[in-house]
């Protein structure tokens, strides 16, 4: 797990492993925004990741939340390196092929 330290706060790390970069589709509405602290402009996208266990993604989600902690998506960029994003909001939903996480994220 990876562990950083942003203000001193610890940092909840939601990883992909293996795989190619997220696609993420840009969001027209505003409300992402009014989950996101920070004083810049920020673009805001989503995107579906399929998952074994998206309960237990969910439940560090919305535990790193109720402690004040933010929570980044680490994702590798297509070009040996490594990105991160700020999770603003997360959906589990089960489909006939497994499950999928839906994440709403500041990039």
């Amino acid at each position: 797990m990876n562990e950083y330290h942003e203000n001193d706060i610890e940092v909840e790390f939601i990883t992909i492993v293996e795989g190619p970069p997220p696609n993420f589709a840009s969001i027209s509405s505003d409300w992402p925004a009014s989950l996101h602290e920070g004083s810049e402009s920020a673009m805001f996208a989503t995107c579906q990741l399929r998952t074994l266990d998206g309960g237990s993604l969910l439940d560090r989600c919305r535990g790193a939340w109720r402690e004040g902690r933010p929570v980044h998506l680490d994702y590798p960029d297509g070009e040996g390196g490594r990105q991160e994003a700020d999770i603003v909001a997360a959906r589990v939903e089960s489909l006939d092929q497994g499950e999928v996480l839906n994440l709403w994220v500041c990039l």
